[in-house]
């Protein structure tokens, strides 16, 4: 099973970017770039939810080297609650409506920026694993509730 990295988060960053796509990485991929000593396998994304954005990810996506179906272009285009994709280079989990998370805006107003990543805010990722209520987020709660703690003393929170 690969292992998501660096090089996979800028390739995401970079293409997104150049889409002009609004997302957030989320998830255990969201906090390794914000410094949390873990791994993970795949890229979990936010993606802010309509037409013409998901459009601009399709487009940023196969550029990237995903081979999308018909079928996962419509589920990426009206914003289907969650888009798993493992036909390219790496696993990308695209997410639009997260659990514990009510509206994209809310989470990009608390947004942290690494290097050019837009990261939802540790809290926020913390809430929404709390909120899917699965038996391995649960599991990670209490090092990610630590890895807070030293995370904003960092911050100067």
């Amino acid at each position: 099973m690969a292992v998501f990295d660096y090089r996979q988060a800028q390739e995401i960053r970079d293409a997104l970017a150049r889409h002009q796509v609004r997302y957030l990485f989320i998830g255990k991929s969201g906090a390794v770039l914000l410094g949390f000593p873990d791994t993970t396998q795949d890229a979990d994304l936010f993606v802010d939810k309509s037409p013409e954005n998901g459009r601009r990810l399709i487009e940023a996506l196969r550029e990237i080297g995903f081979a999308l179906t018909d079928e996962q272009a419509s589920d990426v285009e009206r914003g289907k609650d969650f888009v798993q994709l493992k036909s390219g280079p790496f696993d990308v989990d695209l997410v639009f409506a997260p659990d514990g998370i009510e509206k994209f805006q809310d989470a990009w107003r608390r947004h942290v920026d690494v290097e050019g990543f837009p990261v939802c805010h540790l809290d926020d990722i913390i809430a929404s694993k709390v909120a899917s209520n699965r038996r391995k987020d649960l599991e990670s709660l209490p090092r990610l509730r630590a890895f807070r703690e030293y995370w904003l003393q960092q911050r100067g929170d």
